[in-house]
């Protein structure tokens, strides 16, 4: 019983693991653009998770399905001197938000510490369970 509380808090903690890793590669490219003229700029990630149900209990793990792209627009900033800069003297800005990345690290960091809490709730009542039997 605590063990298996504890796989699915370690799987939550992997996936956030995960989803923190992708906001801080996104937050690291906030500001790059393409290496030549015209070219398109790094595009923001997005982790994805599924659930993994057990036939034998009624809650499961979770899996990081994969890392997206988003799919929305690319900014433009004029900046005529730019290399990457287009005929028209534009620049195409990635499509990184660091505001909606800081809200979704701080949202990862709360699951995370949460899944942390989970695991010594149950390894507390692991330990309570076994000094009884004793």
């Amino acid at each position: 019983m605590g063990s298996d509380s504890i796989g699915i808090s370690a799987s939550g903690l992997r996936a956030q693991a995960v989803r923190m890793k992708v906001i801080a590669e996104n937050l690291a490219n906030a500001d790059s653009v393409a290496a030549s003229p015209g070219g398109a700029p790094y595009q923001r990630k997005i982790a994805t998770f599924r659930a993994v149900l057990d036939g034998k209990q009624k809650g499961g793990e979770v899996e990081v399905t994969g890392v997206t792209g988003d799919k929305s627009a690319f900014g433009r900033t004029y900046q005529p001197g730019n290399p990457a800069a287009d005929a028209t003297g534009y620049v195409q800005t990635p499509n990184v938000d660091p505001l909606l990345e800081a809200a979704d690290m701080k949202a990862a960091q709360r699951s995370y510490e949460a899944n942390l809490n989970a695991i010594e709730a149950a390894r507390g009542l692991t330990m309570r369970t076994l000094d009884l039997l004793k």
